[in-house]
């Protein structure tokens, strides 16, 4: 064995370290954001009349097996006429990262947490995004809560905003939950421990299913590339295993881009100007009509996202095994998403891949600068507290933007292109 099989991580570990320094990142925290986070010493406390007491609710978070920073809690409420009531809460980032502070203008340079196969390089310092700006287990915290009804039919029929104290009752994985909900393991202990959490889970379940045909009825596309991750003991790399799209995670992902959609329209109908994520109509759809070809189906001339749908939902059937590999293709020629500032009343640019006209990025704010932003607008549109002119926040978010766009371009560079980046 060479020697630096058992020095992996290490290596892996500085290399990633020069690669952010090389890319303008910084890859640790300064000496004035670790003085203002030495002061933090306790989670945030939200009071007021329009903080809602919703503790009591049977929310629980599903993320990855090794995740901390819990950005999301889901639940589900049934509704008269077979509708279900969906509530996303989301991490109040705010309550304790001030804008202006140091820890904030750190967040703002890198604009994301990088994540490479040794480590992960955390826009906000581990004790608060790990701990007290995450939705933890039995731990009581505020949120900004998006509030959805789904009607039979998987489409959209009411919806709000607003802020909230939430307490996470299980802390759930995807692999976990995903193998109970298709049967192939006994009910998960933390779900069991939680009266009425397997129901709930269920009715999350057939909510996000009808959501989701509901989606790719209207164009939606269904995209899945192979995604692998080193397995460690110690500095040691084992193996490298694979990342499988599963019911759980299909769960998810329904929910935030269903949230992501009702954010914007909510700030939209405060005539508050958002951050957009957007993927454009694809330029090289002729490309994409080839392909097409080759596999003896006729797309239309011009970018058509119900066709498309329709021929990678024909060949995912025909063909699981290589539909990784025509999904990347197609991903390639799709470009990838962007972000813009956008004014209420101006024609959305809207997101081909989604086939939806309105969608941010807001559900994960203690990884992504774009959503701390959000929230922000988010919150002052709740309190009726922006003050600002139109063109004033136009500025301030194209400023934003541009960090986001040099810093995002940055940071990918250091890790391997994936479906999940360019299509959401």
């Amino acid at each position: 064995m060479n020697k630096n099989d058992n020095q992996a991580r290490s290596i892996l570990q500085d290399l990633a370290k020069r690669a952010m320094l090389e890319r303008g990142l910084l890859p640790d925290f300064s000496a004035k954001a670790l003085a203002e986070l030495d002061k933090i010493q306790a989670p945030a406390t939200t009071k007021g009349a329009r903080v809602r007491n919703l503790r009591d609710l049977s929310w629980a978070s599903i993320d990855n097996d090794d995740s901390r920073d819990l950005d999301q809690l889901t639940v589900a409420v049934a509704m008269p006429g077979d509708k279900i009531k969906i509530l996303v809460a989301v991490a109040d980032v705010d309550a304790l990262v001030k804008k202006g502070s140091a820890i904030d203008e750190q967040a703002r340079h890198n604009t994301t947490s990088v994540y490479t196969a040794a480590k992960i390089f955390p826009m906000l310092p581990e004790k608060l995004s790990n701990n007290l700006t995450s939705l933890n287990f039995n731990e009581d915290r505020p949120a900004v809560v998006i509030e959805m009804v789904i009607g039979a039919d998987g489409s959209l029929q009411d919806s709000d905003v607003y802020q909230a104290l939430v307490r996470n009752h299980a802390q759930l994985t995807y692999n976990s939950v995903a193998a109970w909900l298709e049967g192939n393991i006994d009910m998960p202990l933390a779900i069991a421990a939680v009266n009425g959490m397997a129901e709930n889970l269920r009715l999350q379940d057939r909510a996000a299913e009808s959501m989701r045909n509901y989606r790719h009825a209207r164009g939606a596309l269904c995209l899945e590339t192979i995604e692998a991750r080193p397995i460690f003991e110690g500095d040691s790399i084992l193996d490298l295993q694979v990342e499988e799209k599963n019911r759980a995670k299909d769960l998810i992902e329904d929910f935030m881009i269903a949230a992501n959609g009702v954010t914007v329209r909510y700030l939209s109908s405060r005539k508050i100007p958002s951050i957009r994520r957007v993927v454009r109509t694809p330029k090289r759809w002729e490309r994409i009509v080839e392909i097409a070809a080759e596999h003896a189906f006729k797309l239309p001339k011009n970018p058509d996202s119900k066709a498309l749908e329709m021929f990678l939902t024909r060949e995912k059937a025909a063909d699981p095994l290589r539909f990784p590999d025509l999904s990347l293709a197609v991903i390639k020629l799709l470009g990838t998403g962007e972000y813009i500032a956008e004014l209420p009343g101006e024609n959305s640019t809207g997101h081909f891949g989604l086939a939806v006209k309105d969608y941010t990025h807001s559900t994960a704010p203690n990884r992504r600068y774009s959503d701390l932003i959000t929230q922000r607008l988010l919150k002052a549109a709740i309190e009726a507290a922006i003050e600002l002119s139109k063109m004033g926040i136009r500025l301030v978010l194209y400023k934003v933007i541009l960090f986001l766009a040099i810093s995002i371009f940055a940071a990918k560079s250091l890790t391997s292109e994936n479906a999940r980046f360019c299509i959401a």
